[in-house]
């Protein structure tokens, strides 16, 4: 069966999750022409590697796809690197940090909207330190991070292009240990009944200026979206739900195959 062709802006999404800006702003290491992978590597206990969604129905748990909030386009988030917050938003910044600190593995499906509100649904696998891979339904991209180095795989095409980890956002989210107030520059931490909800600025003097606003749950205190935000303002965010911690993950699925990829001429 023929995949669907991916639109502009799940593309435009894509580059958002895995970069600090839109594809062109940030460069890949190198391009690779790669081979179309085998299917997902099954689990070592010669079980087969169970989707997050196959996961989820097994145990009765499974849940709908949640709609993701979506910020305001016009809201403007303080960029003062000398933000100083309330003893309350401190509490709630080491919350989060608590939370994403005690994370070593993580799994459970996505929702991503993109910058022209397009959404596409998917598996994600997170190991920590700095492991995780994406897989989109019905599409032929996956992204896989081993550790130093993030692939984003088009098998389609037959393409892999490879960014260093430590310069897209999904670090925050992957490291093994963080205080979001010493280790990130946060500029606004805000709370209701429902979320917590912490933004990060980065800034950069070539591209400009990007956030990540990771929300969790205010009453569970679980990871639900993180938004991306572009230094042209552009947004995308991405949903989380069934979710489990308990789930052992084959390694295989974060190895990434530099082994006898050729760089296509530039």
């Amino acid at each position: 069966m023929t995949q669907p062709s991916l639109s502009r802006g799940f593309r435009c999404g894509l580059a958002l999750l895995i970069a600090t800006s839109l594809a062109g702003a940030a460069t890949p290491v190198f391009s690779q022409t790669v081979p179309v992978p085998k299917p997902a590597p099954k689990a070592r206990d010669g079980g087969a590697q169970l989707s997050a969604q196959d996961k989820a129905m097994t145990t009765g748990t499974t849940q709908a796809p949640p709609n993701p909030i979506i910020p305001d386009p016009r809201r403007n988030v303080p960029a003062n690197i000398f933000a100083s917050f309330d003893a309350s938003q401190k509490a709630q910044a080491a919350k989060v940090s608590s939370y994403l600190s005690s994370l070593q593995t993580l799994v459970g499906n996505f929702v991503q909207v993109g910058p022209d509100g397009s959404k596409t649904k998917g598996d994600f696998y997170i190991q920590k330190p700095g492991k995780v891979r994406f897989e989109y339904d019905q599409s032929p991209i996956a992204i896989i991070a081993d550790g130093s180095s993030l692939a984003v795989r088009d098998n389609k095409l037959a393409t892999q292009d490879i960014y260093p980890l430590s310069q897209t956002p999904l670090r925050f989210l992957l490291s093994d240990r963080i205080d979001l107030l010493k280790d990130t520059n946060v500029v606004s931490i805000t709370a209701d009944d429902v979320f917590i909800s912490v933004t990060i600025e980065e800034k950069n003097v070539v591209i400009g200026t990007s956030r990540l606003m990771m929300m969790v749950g205010a009453k569970d205190g679980q990871l639900k979206q993180w938004t991306v935000t572009d230094p042209q303002g552009y947004d995308t965010t991405v949903a989380v739900y069934n979710l489990d911690t308990s789930k052992k993950v084959d390694p295989a699925l974060f190895k990434i195959d530099f082994t006898n990829y050729q760089t296509p001429p530039g």
